[in-house]
């Protein structure tokens, strides 16, 4: 797989909102705006666990967060998981608060995790 060069990092720490895409479950493309971190290989996103994305991530155990700024954009597609576990939920609640601002409390928070399996991105972002 391709890695970040440093201009990657940097737009994946920048703040940009990005997009999720899963697979509905009539076979259409879910495609809802998200803020989501990228750090130690895994892209994370916060989300509460009665929403629809994480319905699509159990079912179908795959997604893509993409995230555009005029010419640069990135893209990374993968498997996807659901994590419940309150130390996992703290950490992708402080990369967010890192990168975007602190989030409300939510007692129906769950982590989505993505694990990429393929990079795409404009020139300059991959190596």
């Amino acid at each position: 797989m391709r890695e970040l060069t440093a201009a990657g990092v940097e737009f994946v720490r920048e703040r940009h909102l990005g997009t999720l895409s899963t697979m509905s479950k009539r076979g259409a493309i879910h495609a809802v705006p998200v803020g989501f971190t990228f750090h130690d290989g895994i892209v994370r996103i916060i989300t509460s666990r009665t929403s629809q994305k994480v319905h699509n991530v159990l079912r179908e155990g795959t997604a893509t967060v993409s995230a555009v700024d005029g010419a640069r954009w990135i893209a990374f597609q993968g498997v996807a998981s659901i994590h419940d576990d309150p130390v996992e939920i703290a950490r992708a609640v402080a990369l967010y608060a890192e990168r975007y601002r602190q989030p409300r409390e939510n007692p129906l928070r769950v982590a989505i995790h993505l694990v990429p399996t393929r990079l795409m991105g404009s020139t300059g972002l991959l190596a």
